[in-house]
């Protein structure tokens, strides 16, 4: 037999070996530091805080829709009271703003500040002026126009009248009262008197 033959023939006869690939182990990973098992559990970390993140989202929008709607009622009810003006059966025939002064121990006193009207009586006809103090709508001029009271120009001003009358119940009880009046405006002043002049004369 040949030489190369025989070496065929101990090919043939030669089992092969076969080599199973093996997963690598920890050693093999812990020759690098393990770095890839650290990897894995950072990255099952971040995992799971995300999940919670979710959890707590999804917890706190639940509870935003299950919020319940509180009502409670009071303890004590109150019950609508009508406050009377006792302008109820009267019409503004005029209203302006103004500023009222008072002669009062030999000097002028202011009054107020506020929209001075002239209230007509829907029944007898008859024709008030009444004043109120802002904020406060404390009543400071309350008294009737008569026949014959006339208006007197205020000295030193285009803005303003002087005029008497006989009972003025702004304080609760009536009483003789010498009053002034002033004007933002000639004009406002003009119609004051023009309004007056329609009732008293």
């Amino acid at each position: 037999m040949s030489t190369d033959k025989a070496v065929e023939s101990a090919k043939v006869d030669t089992p092969e070996t076969k080599v199973e690939a093996k997963p690598p182990t920890a050693n093999v990973f812990a020759m690098f530091g393990a770095k890839k098992e650290k990897k894995e559990e950072d990255d099952t970390k971040e995992d799971t805080k995300e999940e919670d993140k979710e959890d707590t989202k999804d917890n706190e929008d639940k509870a935003d829709e299950e919020e319940p709607d509180v009502h409670f009622e009071p303890l004590v009810k109150l019950e609508r009271v009508e406050v009377k003006t006792n302008e109820e059966n009267e019409d503004v025939i005029f209203k302006v703003r103004a500023k009222l002064f008072r002669f009062d121990n030999n000097e002028w006193k202011e009054r107020g500040v506020g929209d001075v009207k002239f209230l007509k009586h829907k029944e007898t006809g008859k024709v008030r002026i009444l004043m109120r103090r802002d904020k406060t709508l404390k009543v400071c001029a309350n008294h009737a126009i008569t026949k014959g009271n006339q208006l007197r120009a205020n000295v030193g001003s285009d803005r303003s009248w002087v005029y008497n009358v006989a009972a003025d119940v702004s304080d609760g009880e009536p009483e003789p009262a010498t009053l002034a009046i002033r004007f933002g405006s000639k004009e406002n002043a003009d119609k004051f008197k023009e309004e007056w002049e329609k009732i008293a004369n």
